[in-house]
């Protein structure tokens, strides 16, 4: 089940905000379990166990490290329990296929299903163990309260990846308003919108460029691809955020940003810190700070990037291309922080410039991210630049994609900025701020969401690309 589904808004949602709103305070998180794994049950019946195990064997372990000693040893076993269990379902076909060909063996690749959110769920489980090591949070001794924090339906499947220490307090006791509970009903249609009328139509035109022989695009074609990706995984992950935040809050939940304009980054650095700010905080707190940072000499600095970012690229999927989009930005790292260092520079130009270099950067990696291996990605990229001098600059196809699709380019590409606060500002200029904050605003959420709707009711295209993950 996905949030952009018929099924979820007008069935599954209205049910489990009924039930849980009548339900006396001590039944609330009970309800919340049932919905949540009744969610995921959906669309992975099977799958559900394994989450269960997980709860399971991540209550005990923290439970051992709180109470008896061998506390390295415990955290070190509960480690590799949970990469264990990812490695068998997400890496273990990739591990031997890279086998075969080094050892030019013919071993049968073993066909798992992935299950849907595993990398999510286990991040967190796996955060929560660690954060009762290190006595950051305690142990949570009722094992239903812990099964809630790691399967909440809000943020399960595709995040963000909430730490423990940050709702625990929220699990035992949270507050109930009609002010939260609205502006979390319109952070969800602000999500909702973001994902359904522009990603799911950008999409459209994505695929239709990926899907050609990279050599048999026009310059101008593989262009129109790249960009409406770039656009795509934005406005597909960050609406799905949005959605998850809003639902924690109309359920009493705050959960963290995961999104922050990165498309408006000054540097590759600045991109990160404001892109899946979730995955990027996990892997500096659980990852790279306890490798030692930066606060080492240069060449283990740059080995401490190098682990990070290979890992944070195959995180996001069993290929080499992953690997290679995770080096692609480990990369251009050590030269911005080695060589270029943006951040000392005070000249406007050499700024103004350097962020147009980081968005091509950028979209030159959702290439890699986004193609059918890397070298179908490598011959898209050269097909950009005009590498294939067969092939013309434009073509009829890319007339067409830029008249059907030309409106949500253009729309997703203004929305890129904080839109929000332009219309502030507009709004104070032309008076009224309050008769357009209590009226306009909320007509234009409502005409947004009712639009959304009838894409699904039309049955458009509805992928969600973290799901793969």
């Amino acid at each position: 089940m996905v949030f952009s589904s018929t099924i979820f808004l007008f069935v599954f949602l209205p049910v489990t905000l009924l039930f849980y709103y009548l339900a006396k305070e001590e039944y609330r998180n009970g309800v919340l379990l049932m919905a949540s794994l009744v969610f995921y049950a959906c669309g992975e019946p099977k799958m559900v166990y394994l989450m269960l195990f997980s709860v399971v064997f991540n209550y005990c372990f923290a439970l051992a490290i709180e109470k008896y000693r061998y506390r390295k040893l415990l955290l070190a076993a509960s480690v590799l329990y949970n990469l264990g269990i990812l490695f068998v379902f997400k890496y273990l076909g990739f591990s031997i296929n890279i086998i075969n060909i080094l050892f030019q063996q013919n071993f049968s690749v073993w066909e798992i299903a992935l299950p849907v959110g595993i990398s999510f769920y286990t991040f967190q489980a796996m955060s929560y163990v660690v954060d009762v090591y290190r006595g950051t949070a305690d142990a949570q001794h009722n094992i239903l309260n812990l099964a809630l924090y790691i399967s909440l339906f809000p943020q399960l499947v595709a995040g963000p990846i909430v730490r423990y220490h940050s709702v625990a307090a929220q699990i035992q006791n949270r507050n109930l308003d009609l002010g939260s509970f609205g502006d979390g009903a319109k952070r969800f249609m602000r999500g909702f919108c973001k994902k359904v009328i522009l990603a799911n139509n950008l999409a459209d035109a994505a695929d239709f460029y990926f899907g050609n022989q990279p050599a048999g695009n026009s310059v101008l074609g593989a262009w129109i691809g790249s960009i409406c990706f770039s656009l795509q995984i934005f406005y597909d992950f960050s609406g799905y955020s949005d959605m998850a935040i809003g639902l924690g809050k109309m359920l009493g939940f705050t959960f963290e940003e995961n999104f922050n304009y990165p498309y408006m980054a000054g540097s590759v650095t600045d991109f990160w810190r404001r892109w899946h700010i979730s995955l990027s905080t996990w892997f500096r707190d659980y990852v790279y700070i306890p490798l030692g940072g930066s606060k080492v000499p240069a060449h283990r600095h740059i080995c401490n990037m190098a682990v990070v970012w290979v890992l944070t690229g195959i995180w996001h999927g069993a290929a080499f291309s992953f690997a290679a989009w995770g080096f692609f930005y480990f990369a251009a790292l050590v030269i911005e922080k080695y060589f270029i260092k943006p951040d000392r520079s005070t000249n406007r130009i050499f700024h103004g410039t350097y962020r147009i270099l980081v968005l091509l950067y950028v979209n030159f990696g959702w290439v890699i991210f986004r193609a059918e291996g890397l070298r179908s990605g490598i011959k898209y990229g050269l097909s950009m630049l005009g590498f294939y001098y067969k092939n013309p600059f434009y073509d009829p196809q890319a007339i067409r994609i830029l008249r059907e699709y030309g409106a949500f380019l253009i729309l997703g590409l203004l929305f890129l900025a904080p839109a929000a606060c332009w219309g502030r500002v507009a709004a104070k200029r032309i008076r009224h701020v309050a008769i357009i904050e209590k009226y306009i605003v909320p007509i234009g959420y409502l005409v947004g969401f009712l639009w959304a709707v009838s894409f699904l009711v039309l049955g458009a295209h509805n992928p969600f690309i973290y799901f793969n993950f």
